[in-house]
């Protein structure tokens, strides 16, 4: 399965998970794994899923799940006018996944997160959802690499200090 494939799984199942308690969610992501194997799941790449698919797919949704918390306190603090509790569920969960692609996935780089979620967003979002997405990741990704530039400049003086040279 490709890293896009990968990931609309990990949407659809976290789109899912919005509509299912915590018990039942486990129970509906292994359900729908089984329906891609066996084709039952309509999705151009059904027919190769693997034990391996299964574990990365396996291994995101949990990451994704221990860092929701912080990851909605992020999107409430970014998005003017829009909490998650008022967001639409498709555009919340691609929101989700692609946060915490660009915050604790390092294997994905921000631009890329950022645009595979647009793409996500145009096949299964409303006609806003592209720029609504795009309008909060990019603001999220200007964020950070500002607190990066601060950090860095930080750390570099930081290091200056240590070893005894002056500014």
């Amino acid at each position: 399965m490709k890293r896009s494939e990968l990931r609309e799984t990990v949407f659809r199942i976290l789109f899912m998970r919005q509509f299912n308690t915590e018990e039942e969610m486990k129970e509906q992501a292994a359900l729908y794994l089984d329906g891609l194997k066996e084709g039952r799941e309509e999705v151009p790449y059904s027919e190769y899923v693997t034990a391996e698919d299964e574990a990365a797919v396996a291994e995101k949704l949990g990451g994704i799940m221990k860092y929701i918390p912080e990851i909605d306190t992020l999107l409430n603090q970014t998005s003017r006018g829009w909490k998650t509790s008022r967001m639409a569920k498709v555009d919340l969960s691609i929101l989700r996944l692609a946060v915490y692609e660009m915050k604790y996935d390092d294997a994905v780089p921000t631009g890329v997160a950022i645009n595979e979620a647009v793409e996500l967003a145009k096949h299964y979002g409303g006609e806003e959802s592209p720029s609504f997405i795009n309008g909060i990741l990019g603001k999220i990704a200007r964020a950070g690499s500002e607190d990066g530039a601060e950090s860095e400049t930080s750390d570099a003086g930081e290091r200056q200090k240590e070893s005894g040279a002056s500014e």
